[in-house]
């Protein structure tokens, strides 16, 4: 014979008000996963729709680098580290190379990339950096992004961040008064030896012109 377990009133009560409570957290969890997922869209969206350059001059930088890369190993094999960064049509390059004919092949060979408008050349002849030298600069621009996030008076997404030995490369377009501001906050960050600005300055009135369209 089967006996059956009665539970008081008082105590089904109890369970059902936790088995409520337990299927309400379920809820709330996956609502808050929902709202931060749209969250993160919103603020990806926000940086796309916030950026200074044109659609056309985005896809255009994309392109720039992507081809740099392919066409430098072609030049010049592995024995060099180079990187190129495109902001608005302007390739920067940072890295090492063996000899200044190899400089002078990678320079040339991303003047020759279609749709790069000017070459900021920051090649040093010597030695490949170092795994320790590569991660510091990791750190760096990090840091560096991250301080200019927390300032109020720069818009953080205009600005790109490059670190090549300790060196800050800053890029983007914006006003004397953004790159004065951004300047100085990267040369406060931590283990930054130098800041080089690679900027294309914009005056008030083009600033506003942008951001009214």
């Amino acid at each position: 014979m089967k006996h059956h377990l009665e539970i008081p009133s008082t105590r089904r009560r109890a369970l059902h008000a936790i088995a409520l409570a337990a299927s309400a957290a379920a809820v709330t969890s996956a609502l808050q996963g929902c709202v931060l997922l749209l969250g993160g869209a919103a603020v990806e969206g926000g940086l796309v729709l916030t950026d200074r350059r044109t659609s056309g001059a985005q896809l255009e930088d994309e392109a720039i680098e992507l081809k740099s890369g392919q066409r430098i190993h072609d030049a010049v094999g592995d024995r060099a580290h180079v990187s190129v960064t495109s902001y608005n049509r302007v390739a920067l390059i940072t890295g090492e190379v063996p000899t200044e004919a190899d400089k002078a092949t990678v320079v040339n060979t991303v003047k020759g990339i279609e749709n790069v408008h000017n070459v900021d050349d920051e090649l040093v002849v010597g030695a490949n950096a170092t795994l320790s030298t590569i991660s510091s600069d990791t750190v760096i621009t990090s840091r560096v992004k991250t301080a200019l996030f927390g300032a109020k008076d720069v818009q953080s997404n205009s600005i790109k961040v490059v670190t090549a030995r300790g060196n800050v490369y800053l890029m983007g377009l914006v006003t004397e008064r953004e790159a004065a501001r951004a300047t100085e906050i990267a040369r406060n960050v931590p283990s930054v030896m130098k800041v080089v600005r690679v900027f294309e300055i914009l005056s008030e009135a083009e600033l506003a012109n942008l951001q009214n369209k």
